[in-house]
């Protein structure tokens, strides 16, 4: 028999749940607080629709750090591969960049979901802009809808709000008191794949500000002593770092300073040669030369390099080969803080594993579902993030449907 379901959240998640309900047979609302669908996805794309990652899955689902095997149930139904087919399905052609991201061939976000809105409403999902949920009764919605009140009985719910990022574009995380206090476990929303706070010196601040930090390694030590080291780029600003490279050590760098106030990487400035290497290029040495010709001349560095070896060492370390060797190669850089919620990427935190079912039922709510950012699980970016909401909306609406028929 059809059944009415409600989906909150207008997102890949949640249009993803909407499909797989509304294929069952079921009457299908979407309800968003936004005038328009998907505008965190849209905004995502505008450098490039970085969709999924071409990675074998073994890796692939590594990405999820310890809520990898809690992931491993909806991602493994609708991995990188499937992601792409079901691309495919909505004629959009995609291709696999060098570094395995993979793309919509035209790099744009918006083709694709504007063919996939169209076959919604072609099926027959009907939409709800403008509705943002402030209250929730097991499975009987609040919202408010431009300045008056409604509210919406239906058979099963399904949320997928988001977590707190980007709040501008609808995910803002007002959800959680909502659950709360229905008491549903939620775990903090903590900022994710995000720059850090550091205290550089006043000369680096003024000088170096805004400086490219290109061609390095990275490496963090995690507890268990295993070293985690990625190579790329960031960039140095006046209060710390921002870019992909620190992005990729978010969840480390936040956990540490949860734990400990502080938290410390060390950089090695050149990664592509050896301590032994520079040790020999370096004693090339010219009477009355400047410390910064002579960096400059024999390993081809200068300024936010040469200003972070200042700002960690003593002249006194930088004085033979075998000391300027090492301090090169392992520069520590400690920071304090991770920049707000509001302005980073994603965010961790959400709704706990412990909270929910297989199928994404939240325990204590009967008929309630949850789906993408708003679990408790967080990825660095190329294409993991999206993969998961994609995984997780579907999983969820698969819950639906065999809640409903049960």
């Amino acid at each position: 028999m059809q059944k009415t379901v409600i989906i909150i959240g207008a997102g890949p998640a949640g249009l993803m749940a909407a499909e797989g309900i509304r294929a069952a047979g079921h009457q299908v609302h979407v309800y968003d607080a936004k005038p328009s669908a998907c505008r965190k996805f849209l905004l995502a794309g505008v450098g490039g629709m970085n969709i999924t990652h071409s990675e074998a899955y073994p890796e692939f689902i590594q990405r999820y750090y310890d809520k990898a095997d809690w992931l491993d149930a909806a991602v493994s139904q609708f991995d990188g591969n499937a992601l792409r087919e079901w691309i495919h399905g909505l004629d959009i052609e995609t291709f696999v960049g060098s570094s395995g991201r993979v793309f919509p061939k035209d790099m744009k976000a918006a083709p694709l979901l504007r063919n996939w809105l169209k076959r919604l409403r072609e099926s027959g999902v009907e939409f709800h802009m403008r509705h943002k949920m402030v209250g929730l009764e097991g499975k009987q919605a609040t919202f408010d809808h431009l300045g008056e009140t409604r509210v919406v009985k239906a058979d099963a719910v399904v949320l997928a709000l988001g977590g707190a990022s980007w709040p501008k574009l609808g995910a803002d995380g007002a959800w959680v008191p909502v659950l709360q206090e229905q008491g549903v476990d939620v775990a903090e929303l903590q900022s994710a794949n995000c720059g850090f706070y550091s205290e550089w010196s006043e000369h680096l601040q003024t000088k170096f500000s805004g400086e490219p930090l290109k061609g390095v390694a990275f490496s963090f030590t995690q507890n268990d002593g295993q070293v985690v080291t990625k190579k790329g780029e960031c960039i140095v600003t006046q209060d710390g770092m921002e870019g992909s490279l620190i992005y990729a050590f978010s969840k480390y760098l936040r956990d540490g300073i949860n734990a400990d106030g502080s938290a410390s990487l060390t950089i090695d400035l050149l990664p592509l040669k050896s301590e032994d290497e520079l040790i020999k290029k370096l004693g090339n040495t010219k009477p009355k030369e400047s410390f910064s010709k002579y960096l400059k001349r024999t390993l081809g560095i200068s300024g936010v390099k040469t200003a972070l070896l200042h700002e960690v060492f003593d002249k006194q370390q930088l004085q033979t080969p075998e000391g300027l060797a090492t301090c090169l190669k392992n520069v520590p850089v400690s920071f304090y803080k991770t920049k707000p919620i509001e302005e980073v990427i994603s965010s961790a935190g959400g709704v706990c594993e412990s909270g929910v079912n297989e199928q994404l039922m939240i325990r204590n709510l009967p008929g309630v579902f949850c789906a993408g950012e708003m679990l408790d699980w967080e990825a660095p970016t190329g294409g993991y993030l999206l993969t998961a909401c994609f995984a997780t909306g579907r999983l969820s609406g698969k819950g639906v449907v065999d809640w409903l028929r049960d």
